[in-house]
């Protein structure tokens, strides 16, 4: 789910002019010009009267605005492309998502197989983030069909997503924190030994209450390797089995991170972890 952890904003038209243009941006719109009239033979007129529109952009009030012009007013083409953008606008509405859309008259795909709305994503987490786009695509009605031996019409939307720039965005967003690679949440220890079988007892009591745990298989380990290992992979919480744990019917709960030592006994074991768990994910 990316609007849980950026803000997502989408640019959408549809070329539906009398003269089909591609423009990327209308930054540039004026080498585009250069090409339309001496390459492409199009009018001065028709190439400024592109331009006009290759500069509009905005919320749905956009949409309004260009409903109302004359010269689309006029155009059957322009008329349902419109239809089709104010559809979508109220469709983002009412999935709660409508301020997150802005419409874009420079926006084109490179491709011709588009036959209705194209639409971009951008991610809008500040200027350290500016990587382009991260997902984009349109509709494309006409495509699939033309593998179909009887010629039939198959609707289609599809987007791709920009999998490096999202990579990038999070390898930015998470410079000097530290990654969780494991989701072990305890880690049975002792530092003596034969405690390997009442290890092994211990942390399959864990997985039948469903907590996330793991245990060192060898039959000896230091119990300061074991607290390390913790300390590396975000383990936030050990239990600590030894003779007067076992003398005394119980075991100890360490906090890693504060170093604390806590004794309970078996009983009361499964609440106490799962009362610490639950403050650790609060928190």
């Amino acid at each position: 789910d990316a609007m849980g952890w950026c803000e997502v904003s989408c640019c959408c038209c549809c070329c539906c002019c009398c003269c089909c243009c591609c423009c990327c941006c209308c930054l540039y719109y004026m080498l585009i010009r250069n090409e339309l009239v001496n390459e492409k033979h199009v009018s001065e007129l028709v190439a400024d009267k592109i331009g006009t529109f290759v500069n509009l952009s905005g919320d749905k009030s956009l949409l309004a605005q260009l409903s109302a012009d004359p010269l689309l007013s006029a155009n059957q083409n322009a008329q349902l492309a419109l239809r089709e953008l104010q559809l979508l606008q109220v469709y983002c509405e009412k999935l709660l998502i409508g301020q997150f859309v802005s419409f874009d008259m420079s926006l084109a795909r490179g491709l011709d197989y588009y036959t209705g709305v194209i639409y971009e994503a951008v991610f809008a987490g500040g200027h350290k983030f500016e990587v382009g786009s991260v997902a984009a695509g349109g509709r494309y009605d006409g495509l699939v069909g033309m593998f179909d031996p009887k010629n039939r019409a198959v609707p289609c939307v599809g987007v791709s997503i920009g999998v490096e720039r999202l990579f990038s965005i999070m390898e930015q967003k998470m410079k000097g924190d530290k990654v969780r690679t494991t989701e072990t949440e305890v880690l049975v220890m002792s530092g003596e030994e034969g405690f390997l079988e009442d290890r092994l007892s211990c942390v399959a009591k864990l997985w039948e209450a469903n907590i996330k745990a793991e245990v060192f298989y060898k039959k000896h380990s230091k119990l300061l390797s074991q607290i390390q290992f913790c300390e590396k992979e975000m383990v936030p919480i050990g239990i600590i089995i030894g003779t007067d744990e076992k003398k005394n019917n119980g075991v100890k709960i360490r906090n890693i991170a504060g170093r604390e030592d806590k004794f309970v006994t078996h009983e009361d074991l499964i609440p106490e972890l799962k009362a610490l768990l639950s403050n650790k994910k609060c928190s």
